[in-house]
């Protein structure tokens, strides 16, 4: 099974395709693209694939447009964060909708279920035959009310310490690792991507001013004007990585700052 994946987070990837393995060994990763140009531009210069894992979210927009650029043949299994997304998601050529972080046991299910939809697929149709309310019916038992993360385990030292979600005032990314600071200062590895750690979050809690940052509703200091109409954060403890809330994200976090 010849499989493109659409996703612009690299730990994100890795993960996917070590996941891919252990649930089909047949799957052949033939493409990788972080963004809806890139993806339009394999698109156009490659054979279709078997089959397409797709993130919504993209550096330079939500991966819908891609359908707007460039006929896509294969199904889809969308990979997201964002729940709201889903019904949009199932009227494009969706196989199944997964939420960050993917779970083995969901992308088996997932993959299973495009196998059997495989024969509604005709050569010239690329939608397939499944009614919307199937579909939403789906959605509506995956989405049931959840329980956001509560303490991480991680490593100190030679030892494992559990921390409390509440005695953490950011999370960020250095490229290669992600790490969060608690409020007394204390700097540890965890082991999630930025997206995962949106969907384990409460929303209330903790805000992503950036594909890099989260922070904590109790880590805020000072907030200035930045240029490009996006503000810079003076964050508890102090960190040396600046802290900007990117310009789309400004009023959404002046919402959330005022609740």
């Amino acid at each position: 099974m010849n499989i493109l994946i659409v996703e612009d987070e690299e730990l994100a990837v890795k993960k996917l395709k070590k996941t891919l393995l252990t649930v089909d060994e047949s799957a052949n990763v033939v493409g990788e693209a972080d963004s809806i140009k890139s993806t339009v531009n394999w698109l156009q210069n490659n054979p279709s694939p078997d089959l397409i894992l797709m993130d919504i979210e993209l550096a330079d927009g939500q991966s819908f447009e891609i359908f707007n650029h460039v006929q896509v043949k294969s199904p889809v299994i969308f990979i997201t964060s964002y729940d709201e997304f889903a019904l949009k998601a199932f009227k494009v050529n969706s196989v199944d909708y997964l939420l960050k972080p993917v779970q083995k046991e969901d992308l088996q299910a997932a993959l299973e279920k495009y196998r059997e939809m495989k024969k509604m697929y005709t050569s010239d149709v690329s939608t397939p035959k499944v009614l919307i309310e199937d579909l939403v019916k789906e959605l509506q038992q995956k989405l049931q009310t959840k329980e956001f993360r509560k303490r991480f385990l991680v490593k100190h030292g030679q030892k494992l310490v559990s921390v409390e979600v509440d005695d953490i005032a950011y999370f960020f990314s250095d490229g290669r690792l992600n790490f969060f600071k608690t409020l007394d200062n204390k700097k540890f590895v965890v082991d999630y991507t930025m997206d995962e750690l949106n969907e384990m979050l409460d929303p209330d809690k903790y805000f992503r001013i950036s594909r890099s940052f989260f922070i904590s509703v109790n880590s805020v200091a000072q907030i200035h004007d930045y240029f490009g109409n996006r503000l810079m954060l003076q964050l508890k403890p102090e960190t040396d990585k600046e802290a900007i809330v990117s310009r789309e994200k400004v009023t959404e976090f002046k919402n959330w700052l005022g609740k």
